[in-house]
């Protein structure tokens, strides 16, 4: 493939709900336009896109696509995303990227929640876009009724430049509403509009009409004058006004069949913006803010995916937004601060890679086996280094605890795990030092099921997915005193340690602490550190529940020792037991984490989400509704909240999107504590019994 100059690249994002058509699309495209002599299909699991094992398994697109493309004088790389609201990261790095997006809905389905959420993505990106209404030969295929939803959720700057020619199995083409001619097959044939949509295709091309010429002050002029708008003029506003976002054209056809895919491509080619077209965007930190988008500026280049492989090693996919990034030589990353040495660059098509030796400004490519460049770092100069905006991935919500299947699958969990977080940005791994279980917070509950297979297949290690333990605490409610004698007489030399101790309560977000406030040397001081150890191993495990203690000022008042027997050990062990008396006669209680809630939510389920709410012991701080969307903010106890993902998009279609964090420790209710303490009690008499 030749270079192009960014004049003549378009990168564009194909964004829906999962199911709409996007790879089946891809496909057509890429049949169409020579790439691929042969159309591969979904359920077989053949297409370019979807070539990953677990894509082929599942039937769905899991990660982002790169698929480059000649049409006419224009190369057109089509990033094709996943549609399924657990892969959002991937939807997210393909906007970051793209300079318009294809929004596509099913004819039969269609607006879709998933397809509306990316709209919110690429509109938040200020990119242009097109809506292209697929699936025109499926049952029940409604052009005017997928138009009529988009219109009345986005407005009327969506107006359709195609009218379809029949549907289901009827469909054979579309009507192009600016020149007001028919084509017909996937060879695009002209023939006459037909009879019967004749006049519904006058009113729509009234309709674009008038939306063009409202969308610039010569051609309104013009219009209201009674002048005639030349079919050029109408292109010649399309491509003005399309790129500012002020009108989105509604096109139609069938990935399936491959008619509209001619039309589709020019679509994308006149109106949908080329790089040179766009800004860089920079970080406020940016060494470097005035760079153009263009081959003779200084080089800056954004990571925006990474796959690990365990025998191709990690593929590193980035965007050149200024100069030129030739194969075989070295660049510097900003973020890293260093060094990176670059090997053979490559265009990337799907799994397949055609080495090619630069890639320029606007253009996007390939490189393997990077040192130190992780997702979302720039490439550049160290003469004149930039830093890009990062892509913004959403935070985890979903955790779940990962437990290996076998000791060898333990001893490569940590490195897996991380290499998996590496390739996917919106997981995250960590160790829980209270539970002692390893986390894995991502989207929702798919993502976490195709990981697991993920780091089966590509690393060899078996793991089960299980509810991460809730990190309970417990502490007192009222101050108490303890006595604790340790006295052993066994023959020879015994043991001998005697504290008495008062305990009073703290905060609840507070630590643990110990005074000595011994007078006379009844405890002598070399005791006195073996007493406070004895304290702080015995905080790690209450006396309720065996859960660590919070919030208790521990006092050495008092005690005895004797000059033979009394030892360090024994001190401990007297402090230890102290401890725990004072503990169950200062009136214990268990504590529960307590998580802030921000959920986002269509006005029209609130009342679901706060009924929903009731059911979790949460109490809702405030409401906030604009525009058709209601923020609620609720505290809710985090046990209640572990699946709340899955319950989210359960109630809303998957509409809803929210936020957690952590916020305090509060009581747990008392009929709670006693099915958490005997919870609790039976899984450590099955720990005892495994070992």
């Amino acid at each position: 493939m030749k270079q192009y100059s960014p004049e003549h690249i378009r990168n564009v994002a194909l964004l829906s709900h999962s199911g709409a058509g996007k790879t089946t699309l891809s496909e057509s495209i890429l049949f169409s336009t020579g790439v691929i002599n042969r159309l591969g299909k979904v359920d077989a699991g053949t297409t370019t896109s979807d070539y990953d094992p677990d894509e082929i398994k599942q039937h769905i697109s899991i990660n982002l696509s790169l698929l480059p493309l000649e049409w006419r004088e224009t190369k057109i790389n089509l990033l094709d995303t996943p549609g399924y609201l657990d892969f959002v990261g991937e939807v997210k790095s393909a906007v970051r990227v793209t300079d318009g997006a294809v929004m596509l809905a099913s004819a039969a389905s269609g607006l879709e929640v998933g397809t509306e959420l990316a709209w919110n993505y690429s509109a938040d990106a200020e990119q242009a876009r097109l809506i292209f209404i697929n699936k025109m030969d499926r049952e029940n295929a409604d052009f005017t009724r997928t138009m009529e939803q988009f219109q009345a959720r986005f407005g009327p700057r969506c107006v359709a430049i195609q009218l379809p020619i029949g549907a289901h199995s009827n469909f054979k083409g579309v009507i192009d509403l600016i020149t007001m001619k028919a084509y017909t097959g996937t060879q695009s044939q002209e023939e006459p509009i037909p009879t019967e949509l004749l006049e519904q295709a006058n009113a729509l091309h009234g309709r674009l009409v008038e939306t063009v010429a409202e969308s610039d002050d010569t051609l309104m002029e013009k219009y209201l004058g009674g002048g005639e708008i030349t079919p050029d003029e109408i292109a010649a506003g399309l491509k003005a006004a399309v790129p500012a976002g002020r009108i989105v054209p509604i096109l139609a056809g069938s990935g399936l069949l491959g008619i509209g895919v001619t039309q589709f491509l020019d679509a994308i080619e006149r109106y949908l913006p080329s790089p040179s077209q766009g800004k860089i965007k920079f970080t406020e930190d940016s060494p470097c803010k005035d760079l153009e988008i263009a081959t003779g500026e200084p080089l800056s280049a954004l990571v925006f995916k990474t796959t690990a492989d365990p025998y191709v090693g990690k593929l590193t996919y980035f965007r050149v937004y200024s100069g030129t990034i030739d194969s075989n030589s070295q660049v510097w990353n900003a973020n890293q601060n260093a060094a990176e040495r670059i090997g053979q660059l490559f265009l990337v098509r799907g799994k397949t890679q055609e080495p090619v030796a630069k890639i320029e400004a606007g253009d996007i490519g390939a490189v393997a086996k990077l040192g130190i460049t992780a997702t979302s770092d720039t490439l550049g100069t160290q003469s004149r280094p930039v830093k890009l905006s990062p892509v913004v991935f959403p935070k985890p919500v979903y955790s779940v605890a990962v437990n290996p299947k076998t000791k060898a699958d333990l001893d490569k969990m940590g490195s897996a795990l991380a290499r998996l977080a590496e390739e996917d940005m919106t997981l995250s791994v960590k160790r829980d030092p209270d539970t002692a279980e390893t986390i894995l917070s991502g989207i929702g509950d798919t993502q976490m099921s195709v990981a697991t297979e993920k780091i089966q297949r590509k690393f060899g290690v078996g793991v089960d997915l299980t509810p991460p333990k809730v990190p309970y605490r417990e502490s007192i409610t009222i101050p108490s005193q303890a006595e604790y004698k340790h006295k052993k007489q066994t023959g020879g030399r015994g043991q001998y340690g005697h504290v008495v101790m008062q305990f009073e309560p703290l905060p609840r977000d507070s630590d643990s602490g110990f005074e000595n406030r011994v007078v006379g040397g009844t405890v002598p001081k070399n005791y006195v550190p073996a007493v406070e150890k004895g304290i702080v191993e015995g905080l790690k495990e209450g006396a309720l529940a065996g859960y660590p203690v919070v919030g208790i000022k521990c006092i050495l008042i008092d005690g005895s020792y004797h000059p033979v027997d009394s030892s360090e050990i024994c001190f401990k062990i007297a402090g230890a037991g102290a401890l725990k008396q004072g503990i169950l006669d200062g009136k214990p209680v268990l504590l529960e984490p307590v998580v802030n809630l921000k959920i986002t939510v269509p006005n029209e389920f609130t009342g679901d989400i706060l009924s929903d709410l009731n059911t979790k012991r949460a109490r809702v701080m405030g409401m906030h509704p604009e525009g058709g969307i209601n923020d609620i903010n609720a505290e809710a106890p985090m046990a209640e909240v572990l699946r709340y993902a899955i319950d989210l998009k359960s109630i809303t279609q998957g509409r809803g999107t929210y936020s957690m964090e952590f916020s305090r420790y509060d009581d747990v209710p008392a009929n709670i504590t006693q099915k958490i303490i005997a919870d609790r009690q039976a899984e450590r008499e099955k720990e005892a019994a495994a070992k």
